[in-house]
């Protein structure tokens, strides 16, 4: 019995941490779900809520990036889903490794977030994989993270924590267009599905 010990220590510290993991993404959707109801321009009631899905969670979605900070970059205009733009800067290069691909993506600022002291180190992180239009969202996803959060050049990011724009629920939201260079040519399995509830117009 004592040879199998170690192996059953490893199998039930792996569980334990995968139960643990698990908890601490619902909490976060539980949070994600609650700001729905409590912020007034949210295109979702609480009776909406019903119709968001998620993938179960899985740790091996949570990456720790290499960062490279970007220098001189200048004002650019992302364009967003109903014709207009925002403006953003590119703050950094991620470089990282997700099933077993070796991946760079691109951090940005808004210009507008940032004037806001509250939003100051808010980085804005837009995507799209293979998953878009079939089972998640065609437009992309995004990915909120902290520029407070880089330590010795390394992120973490967490596409259990992608989540749709509002314009997956709703017309008339100006939601940015994630840039080509944040086209991820693989599957994310990770992060929000596709509202199945009915298509809302803003009035």
């Amino acid at each position: 019995m004592m040879r199998f010990l170690p192996v059953l220590l490893v199998f039930i510290s792996i569980n334990a941490f995968a139960q643990s993991y698990s908890a601490k993404i619902a909490k976060h959707r539980e949070a994600y779900k609650q700001d729905f109801i409590t912020d007034s321009r949210s295109p979702l009631k609480k009776k909406d809520l019903e119709n968001l899905h998620f993938y179960d969670a899985d740790s091996t979605y949570k990456v720790l990036a290499d960062v490279t900070l970007l220098q001189n970059e200048k004002v650019f205009k992302m364009p967003t889903y109903d014709g207009t733009s925002s403006d953003y800067y590119r703050y950094a290069h991620v470089n990282f490794s997700l099933n077993g691909k070796k991946l760079q993506m691109t951090l940005y600022k808004s210009v507008a977030l940032s004037a806001n002291p509250v939003y100051k180190d808010h980085l804005f992180l837009p995507f799209t994989d293979e998953t878009n239009g079939k089972i998640t969202y065609g437009g992309g996803r995004y990915i909120d993270l902290d520029s407070k959060a880089i330590t010795n050049n390394q992120i973490e990011i967490d596409f259990n924590k992608a989540y749709n724009p509002y314009c997956a629920y709703s017309e008339g939201y100006r939601c940015p267009v994630p840039p080509q260079e944040n086209d991820l040519q693989l599957a994310v399995a990770a992060g929000e599905k596709l509202y199945t509830g009915e298509k809302k117009h803003r009035k």
